[in-house]
């Protein structure tokens, strides 16, 4: 994986790898103390060409295999079939934000907010020629909420709450911290208000954020040292 450990007065930290592209601290923000006493990261400080370099000067036949993009453990498949699986199809409306019915979803769990691609949604009388995105999910009706424009104002928060937190020194902060966040991997960090109350962490943006999405992690950050995160409600 790539990303880094360091011991500061005692304390174990979980840095950013020196490779951007390819950080992976936000899916490892659940590590503790006890795991990165104990845990290595040989690709901290190189890129990913320098490791294909060093990979070919060792002779590893997989030297120039290509970078996987596929979800660990489930691999290059679409992440629908794989959810068809296991998961019942449960039909159900696309709506407009008015409520107009303008087509029919497959199930609730193939669609993230935001979303543009497989929507099935052709021409609608009386709208505009634009592209539609998922701003939305009614799970008592089972209906999917879209509307047109990449930057609807329904797709944008300025805030968000998360639980199931974990912070990796092993205790929450004691005061409102000012921080980075990420809600999703690769995205660029933005500067927030995070707030620990009764177990929940409540997070105030500097900016709006676009598709906060619920069952999604958000991580916070000081500068190169990942805090910890939890799961957006």
């Amino acid at each position: 994986h790539y990303a880094g450990v360091r011991c500061v007065d005692d304390v174990w930290q979980l840095v950013r790898a020196h490779d951007e592209n390819k950080d992976q601290t936000y899916f490892l923000y659940m590590l503790g103390q006890h795991a990165l006493r104990h845990t290595l990261f040989p690709l901290t400080d190189i890129d990913k060409p320098l490791v294909r370099e060093l990979a070919t000067h060792a002779g590893f036949p997989n030297h120039e295999k290509k970078d996987s993009t596929g979800i660990c453990f489930i691999g290059e498949r679409r992440f629908r079939d794989f959810l068809s699986r296991y998961l019942p199809a449960n039909p159900g409306d696309i709506r407009t934000t008015t409520g107009q019915r303008i087509g029919r979803h497959q199930g609730l769990m193939y669609y993230t907010l935001g979303q543009r691609q497989g929507l099935g949604i052709g021409g609608v009388s009386n709208a505009p020629d634009e592209p539609w995105y998922v701003v939305g999910k009614n799970l008592a009706e089972n209906a999917l909420t879209v509307a047109q424009g990449h930057d609807h104002p329904l797709l944008f928060r300025e805030s968000l709450s998360a639980q199931q937190l974990h912070w990796v020194n092993g205790s929450p902060p004691g005061q409102v911290l000012r921080c980075m966040a990420r809600c999703r991997h690769r995205q660029p960090l933005q500067d927030c208000s995070v707030e620990h109350r009764n177990g929940v962490a409540h997070v105030q943006f500097d900016r709006p954020q676009r598709a906060l999405t619920p069952g999604q992690s958000v991580v916070f950050y000081d500068h190169d040292v990942c805090l910890g995160g939890g799961i957006i409600d």
